[in-house]
């Protein structure tokens, strides 16, 4: 039986991948523990969601701050007295300072609805509609100190539809968003990921498709 990663999820909002992860440890199929879920918004429904599964919390009010260092070195110190050893960003929507990543050297984790390098930032699903791009999806990433430019761990790909939405994009997005972040977490606590520059390396990891997708499909070819 593997040992249980102690993690610590870093939440804003609604905390629905948060719950992804709840569910995965609670159906035995993520081999984690969550130590700690930090909000720096106190009205984050996500703090509801670990009241109904008993999971500590702590809300760390960036407002109350003087600087982004001075609201990262408190963060940390709440990390670091719950014994984290993983520091996952489930909508975090607070950019990090160089001394958050000096605590956690390729121990954070971040999810991207996009598919990165594509995309970075915000309002992605709506930019990728926009520039009418055939896929898009999400990406698993350890974080660096860019905006969304650390070494790719996982990715999903969707394809999109001539009539998609942003909205409509970024729900079927969504549903592998759910699938993949604790893929990628499992991956982390069965010691199975190497980082090699920008290449994460997942040992004894499946063979990809050998076929490739098509956006809209091959008719003659």
């Amino acid at each position: 039986m593997l040992r249980k990663i102690g993690i610590g999820v870093l939440v804003s909002g609604s905390g629905s991948n948060l719950q992804s992860i709840i569910d995965h440890i609670e159906g035995g199929k993520l081999d984690a523990e969550i130590r700690i879920v930090l909000s720096n918004n106190p009205e984050a429904y996500a703090l509801e969601r670990c009241t109904k599964h008993r999971i500590p919390t702590a809300v760390v009010d960036h407002c109350r701050f003087a600087s982004r260092e001075e609201f990262d070195r408190r963060v940390i110190e709440v990390l670091a007295a719950s014994g984290v050893e993983l520091v996952v960003m489930a909508g975090f929507m607070r950019v990090l300072s160089s001394e958050f990543f000096r605590a956690f050297p390729m121990k954070i984790m971040n999810i991207h609805p996009a598919l990165l390098p594509s995309f970075p930032g915000i309002h992605v699903q709506q930019k990728a509609v926009e520039y009418g791009v055939k896929f898009s999806g999400c990406t698993v990433h350890f974080a660096d100190e860019g905006v969304d430019t650390g070494p790719i761990i996982i990715q999903a790909v969707i394809p999109v539809d001539p009539d998609d939405t942003a909205d409509t994009l970024a729900a079927r997005i969504l549903k592998e968003e759910h699938r993949i972040y604790p893929q990628a977490i499992q991956y982390y606590a069965e010691g199975r990921i190497e980082i090699e520059g920008r290449k994460v390396r997942v040992r004894d990891g499946r063979r990809m498709m050998e076929s490739a997708l098509h956006n809209p499909p091959l008719t003659r070819f």
